[in-house]
């Protein structure tokens, strides 16, 4: 599989039905493999240095060993990776994605255009970075599978040195072999903390405990979501059985809410939580090198939000995400999106999603008829009910409630790229007057950093919710013309957006 500049082994031949898909995780790769096994020519464009995305991530070093990655997302890897139709463009950031022109003799991928005319009519023309710099890519059909990223919950001590997300510790330890501390904590909620654990312990760190502020209890309210799905069943079994060979303490009910400094390591608070996360009294305190901290996952829309699909709120967590229909086709023509971007779900459920998303962009390339979409879609979208019930009922039994703004101090940090601390942030509402996120930005800057929010986007729409009594919308936070950072001087080469 290719490792960084592109693979151009079929270079896309003239006139055939051509896909881009933006994301070689789980929902993409199983979206290229399934409009690939139509007869469509795919490229598939990711920043990764190998195709997989976080759940199916590669080692890029030597000497680091590959997880086995059983069943069918495994497979994926394996489909894709052999597929001749499918080209890899790996290493490579969608900083910008735009409806193209109308110009029918448009070839693609193209290479180093200035604009973005000349393209096939509904067409979307990708702009990209990749090693060799900036470069286009424009198909008259676009899968958007972005992933997500890691929520962040802020709390006295996050933005200390060895305080790191549960997904950038795991990213460490199965991408390069690197452990983010001989002995950790791990600490949020939900069942990804049980897999971080036991992944950084069979690496060789030593897991002084996972802390999960949901009580599990709430698991027995939804017995039809679980029986639905046994082999989630058996997952938590393996993780919870590894958490007992390791000698891994789980605590419940209970959060890290303060991490201090403790002489060459860190030392966690870790304190009792009501239902909905106000702290209680002090359990213990835990000293170690450290803290791994997730609390679900953020979907990834800007990409989609720049070219003008229409989003939602999320029931099930609160989510900024895409709309679509069941397969995954979005208010813009010719634009799919599947996986996280449409709803946290885990693997399983973004290689359906993408499976689909992969059938209807055939079908939209004339590849296949109604008849034949129906046909192949059909016992997906069972599947994929069943996996989206036993996701709400993830949500509501991991649920981040509004409880943790207690935790915060005035001098508790809520953007670290600008510095702003909650105390400046509720005092600049109160005294500003402030009651929407485009001013809150304007005067804090709050948001306006590398990040562009995607970090403390959603703490600071919390709370400035509960400070101005008044819900914010999300999408402010996710309306960007460059979606991702990239140097300045690939936005001057590609020249402004037209």
């Amino acid at each position: 599989m290719s490792s960084g500049a592109p693979d151009r082994r079929s270079e896309h031949r003239r006139g055939a039905a051509r896909l881009a898909v933006v994301g070689a995780g789980p929902a993409g790769l199983a979206a290229a493999v399934a409009a690939a096994e139509t007869g469509a020519e795919v490229t598939v464009v990711d920043l990764g240095q190998r195709p997989g995305g976080q759940y199916l991530r590669q080692p890029t070093v030597a000497g680091v060993r590959p997880d086995p990655h059983p069943g069918r997302a495994g497979d994926l890897l394996r489909q894709a990776g052999g597929h001749p139709r499918i080209t890899f463009r790996s290493g490579h950031q969608v900083w910008s994605a735009e409806p193209a022109g109308d110009d029918p003799s448009e070839t693609w991928p193209s290479s180093r255009r200035h604009s973005s005319s000349g393209g096939p009519a509904g067409a979307v023309t990708l702009r990209l970075f990749g090693p060799a710099g900036p470069d286009t890519l424009t198909a008259p059909v676009v899968v958007l599978a972005p992933g997500g990223y890691d929520r962040v919950v802020p709390f006295p001590g996050w933005d200390l040195p060895g305080v790191v997300t549960a997904g950038g510790a795991q990213a460490l330890a199965k991408g390069q072999g690197v452990l983010v501390g001989r002995r950790v904590l791990v600490a949020g909620t939900g069942p990804f903390l049980l897999v971080v654990a036991a992944g950084l312990a069979s690496a060789g760190a030593q897991v002084a405990g996972v802390v999960e502020a949901a009580p599990l209890h709430r698991w027995s309210r939804h017995p039809l979501a679980v029986a639905g799905q046994p082999g989630k069943l058996a997952e938590a079994a393996r993780h919870f059985a590894a958490l007992r060979r390791h000698r891994i303490p789980l605590w419940r009910a209970q959060a890290v809410t303060e991490v201090v400094e403790d002489g060459a390591g860190l030392r966690a608070t870790v304190r009792r939580v009501d239902a909905d996360w106000r702290p209680g009294e002090v359990t213990r305190t835990v000293p170690v090198d450290a803290v791994c901290v997730g609390y679900g996952f953020t979907p990834s829309v800007e990409l989609a939000v720049a070219l003008g699909c229409a989003t939602r709120i999320d029931p099930a967590d609160g989510s900024l995400v895409v709309t679509v229909d069941e397969l995954g086709r979005s208010s813009v023509p010719g634009v799919l999106v599947a996986g996280e971007a449409t709803g946290v779900g885990g693997a399983g459920l973004a290689v359906d999603e993408g499976r689909l998303a992969g059938l209807a962009a055939a079908h939209r390339l004339g590849l296949l008829d109604d008849a034949g979409l129906g046909r192949a879609a059909a016992p997906v979208l069972r599947r994929a009910a069943r996996q989206r019930r036993f996701a709400a009922a993830m949500h509501r039994v991991h649920r981040v409630p509004d409880g943790w703004t207690e935790w915060l101090r005035p001098d508790t940090v809520v953007c670290r790229c600008e510095e702003v601390t909650a105390g400046r942030l509720r005092a600049d509402v109160t005294g500003y007057g402030l009651d929407d996120i485009r001013a809150l930005k304007l005067v804090t800057r709050v948001g306006m950093g590398l990040c562009q929010g995607r970090v403390c986007g959603r703490a600071a729409a919390c709370l400035l919710a509960a400070a101005s009594g008044r819900d914010q919308p999300l999408e402010d936070f996710a309306k960007r013309q460059i979606v991702m950072p990239v140097p300045l001087g690939a936005v001057a080469e590609e020249g402004p957006p037209q």
